[in-house]
């Protein structure tokens, strides 16, 4: 069955978003893995929520927000002034305007680092949980991250929103050509010699999906498995810088607004709170789980 779904998803992106050899290495691993043996196909069985994950975010190169709703550009921009403005030198400015005129070399090091943790850290801790035997945590974890992410997707095609280096770089007419920048990173990338954020972002999905920031999201759902997890203080304090540096971050390399990072905060306690409450209430749903966790078990 592996094999035909693999096709389907093959054909899919070769339709969708153009065949590239990252989907192909992608498909192949997780066939090796599904069939080398017993351990490893229950590790892929676990680790297909992240699968799902990359392949929404990937396919929605498709279906670009813009189309199905208008871009908020200058009335995000004036708001986040209005309610977090800094009045500097007689001139109201964002908190993304005021860090650009005040950046420094440590800084540009630290947010780099911290940005760099977006994604690793989450699939760390969960192989993490998988390998440690807690594997009932692992499940409502991964579960969780993947509920958040649809949430926030569904949110970005309901208010597609322009991020800070927009306004910085094509001021508030709206261009739906627009590539992926790496902003406020690429200083961090200028110090390192290695273009790690210009890859990244090379690869883009959509540059209107400011709002809500998941990568406000993710450290914020971590944390909070960590201490669900009872995982070791030093590794609470660990969860907790790296959520702050990531918060801080987002609006330092001016990524986000302060306001995209508070809404990424609050879609990630909303989805930690739903995903509870339909395991607790809907019947269905918490005997799926269930059965979930023995088949990793």
């Amino acid at each position: 069955m592996s094999i035909g779904i693999s096709a389907l998803y093959l054909l899919l992106c070769w339709w969708l978003i153009g065949y590239k050899t990252e989907q192909l290495i992608l498909v192949l691993g997780i066939n090796v893995l599904l069939y080398l043996t017993r351990g490893t196909r229950k590790f892929m069985l676990a680790f297909l929520i992240f699968v799902v994950f990359w392949v929404l975010f990937d396919f929605m190169k498709a279906f670009p927000n813009y189309e199905f709703n208008s871009v908020h550009i200058g009335d995000i921009y004036a708001l986040e002034k209005s309610w977090f403005g800094i009045n500097a030198g007689g001139i109201r400015l964002t908190l993304n305007e005021y860090f650009k005129l005040h950046t420094k070399t440590i800084l540009d090091i630290l947010a780099g680092c911290f940005y760099l943790c977006w994604v690793p850290v989450p699939i760390l801790f969960g192989i993490y949980l998988f390998f440690t035997k807690k594997r009932v945590g692992y499940i409502h974890f991964a579960l969780t991250f993947l509920w958040v992410n649809l949430i926030g997707f569904v949110i970005y095609y309901l208010c597609p929103s322009a991020p800070p280096w927009y306004i910085e770089l094509h001021g508030f007419a709206f261009n739906p050509h627009t590539a992926g920048n790496t902003a406020g990173l690429g200083r961090f990338d200028a110090l390192v010699h290695v273009p790690v954020f210009h890859s990244l972002y090379a690869q883009s999905s959509n540059v209107f999906a400011a709002m809500p920031s998941l990568h406000a999201s993710y450290p914020t759902i971590v944390l909070y498995h960590a201490f669900r997890n009872r995982q070791r203080w030093f590794a609470k304090i660990f969860f907790a810088i790296v959520m702050l540096g990531i918060w801080f971050t987002a609006v330092y390399a001016s990524h986000h607004y302060l306001l995209d990072v508070i809404a990424g905060i609050l879609c990630a306690f909303t989805g930690i709170a739903t995903y509870h409450w339909a395991y607790k209430r809907c019947k269905p749903f918490h005997r799926f789980v269930d059965e979930y966790i023995k088949v990793i078990s």
